[in-house]
């Protein structure tokens, strides 16, 4: 099978990545379409995400399995806020909440947009124009948000795919400071965000599940880049996007409800659990992708699923949550 590498932001490695149920989600999503259909559709109906997601990560482990897992996702606990001791389940290690105040420096530059997780990036654009030009490949754009005017506003702008690992930090956090003008959640199904699927399903992200927040950032002490839609996925073993925004640590956790000012780096939503996606959107001419990441997505060197099926080289880029991803523009 196609090996599939990224590039570590840290020190420009190139890195191989050993993804998660491989050759199980190969099979699931054979090219085979007559073979795979019916294993296809029951596996991304929501009782098989919440079955397997129980039977993975619900199970209470004995202490040396727990250290197993840790040391085979090689978690730092040193940036966990709870003991070790306080890891009963899988679920217990991939929900843990870390101090990203020390942990996850985030650029006090009011022009700076930051990752809103820990992640694999890849970068695309909705403008034909664009070299980051990506049509119907990762998502259908009117399919995605369900909303002519978000559509009329977004047309033609950046995206950002943020892909989220079983090993990573499951928060989402904001990636802007703005009021909260709209959330809504659509249903859907449950697909794989393994970067097979991409290849194998048209659009798999905007059929899935998925939660769409609009921010208004035009407004004082805002981020001033218009208005961006961040898009939280569900996945396969992904059956809850539990929203809980802090505006201090993890402290005191609400739903985000309309008109609220949401504070650009502290903690919105959190993945249970699995891997996942989270897309953010732009309007046109708003912001400027950070060069390091509009350099690492053209390396033709570095092999990668995302370039098998598109006309050009599509590389992700590992970031941190509350990294700085693009600055506004002007």
């Amino acid at each position: 099978m196609q090996k599939h590498c990224y590039i570590e932001r840290k020190n420009n490695s190139v890195v191989e990545e050993k993804l998660f149920a491989d050759r199980l989600i190969k099979k699931i999503y054979s090219e085979n379409r007559e073979k795979s259909s019916y294993i296809l559709n029951q596996a991304t109906k929501k009782w098989v995400t919440d079955f397997l997601g129980f039977i993975k990560y619900d199970i209470p482990l004995p202490e040396f399995r727990i250290n197993k897992i840790i040391k085979e996702l090689n978690i730092n606990l040193n940036e966990c806020i709870d003991s070790l001791s306080s890891f009963k389940t899988v679920r217990d290690i991939f929900e843990r909440k870390i101090d990203f105040k020390n942990f996850r420096y985030m650029d006090n530059d009011y022009r700076a947009i930051v990752s809103p997780c820990d992640a694999k990036v890849l970068i695309g654009s909705l403008s034909e124009t664009s070299i980051f030009y990506i049509k119907n490949k990762f998502f259908c754009f009117e399919e995605l948000l369900q909303n002519e005017n978000y559509e009329k506003i977004f047309n033609g702008g950046d995206f950002t795919i943020f892909r989220l690992t079983p090993d990573e930090y499951h928060y989402n956090h904001m990636p802007v400071s703005g009021i909260l003008e709209d959330i809504y959640q659509i249903d859907g199904l449950y697909h794989s965000c393994n970067p097979h699927v991409v290849n194998i399903i048209a659009t798999p992200y905007s059929k899935n599940k998925r939660v769409i927040t609009i921010i208004n950032t035009d407004i004082e002490n805002g981020s001033k880049i218009g208005k961006i839609a961040m898009v939280e996925v569900a996945a396969m073993m992904i059956g809850e996007i539990a929203q809980c925004y802090s505006e201090e640590n993890y402290d005191n956790p609400v739903i985000p409800t309309k008109g609220m000012f949401l504070k650009k780096g502290q903690p919105k939503s959190l993945y249970r659990p699995g891997s996942s996606t989270t897309i953010l959107l732009f309007e046109k001419d708003k912001i400027d992708l950070c060069e390091d990441l509009i350099t690492n997505s053209k390396r033709a060197d570095v092999p990668s699923r995302y370039s098998l099926n598109l006309k050009d080289v599509k590389v992700e880029t590992r970031v941190e949550v509350r990294s700085t991803i693009a600055y506004r523009r002007g």
